[in-house]
C-alpha cells in the first residue's frame, strides 16, 4: 500500500503557473504508474495527466496538453505536475493517484488504486 500527499496548490491569476507535488510513502513508489486528476464543484473527477513507472511514457488530457507537464523523481518518491498558462476553468481540487497494475499509464479514474487527499487550485480571471 502507498500513501499519497499532495502540496503546491493555491490561488493564481490567469496566465500564471503552479507546480503541484505528490509525495509517496514507501519504497515501492517506482512500482506504480502515477496520475493526476481534478474535480471541480458539481462535476465528476476527470483525468489530467499520467506517467509510467520509469517516467518514459506520459499521457495528457486534451484540455491541458501543451500547458501542463507531468514528471516524477523515483529517488524522492515524488510526482509533479507543472501547470503553466493557467485558465479559470483549471480551478479544481487536484488529486494524485497510484495504479499498481502493469502496462502503460491510463486515464480511467477507476483503474487507480490509491489516492491522495487533494490540493485546491484556484485560478482567478
Amino acid at each position: 500500500q502507498v500513501q499519497l500527499v499532495e502540496s503546491g496548490g493555491g490561488l493564481v491569476q490567469a496566465g500564471g503557473s503552479l507546480r503541484l507535488s505528490c509525495a509517496a510513502s514507501g519504497r515501492t513508489f517506482s512500482g506504480y504508474n502515477m496520475g493526476w486528476f481534478r474535480q471541480a464543484p458539481g462535476k465528476e473527477r476527470e483525468f489530467v495527466a499520467a506517467i509510467s513507472r520509469s517516467g518514459g511514457t506520459t499521457l495528457y488530457a486534451d484540455s491541458v496538453k501543451g500547458r501542463f507537464t507531468i514528471s516524477r523523481d523515483n529517488a524522492k518518491f515524488t510526482v509533479y505536475l507543472q501547470m503553466n498558462s493557467l485558465k479559470p476553468e483549471d480551478t479544481a481540487v487536484y488529486y494524485c493517484a497510484a495504479d499498481r497494475k502493469y502496462g502503460n499509464p491510463v486515464s480511467d479514474v477507476y483503474e487507480y488504486d490509491y489516492w491522495g487527499q487533494g490540493t485546491q487550485v484556484t485560478v482567478s480571471s
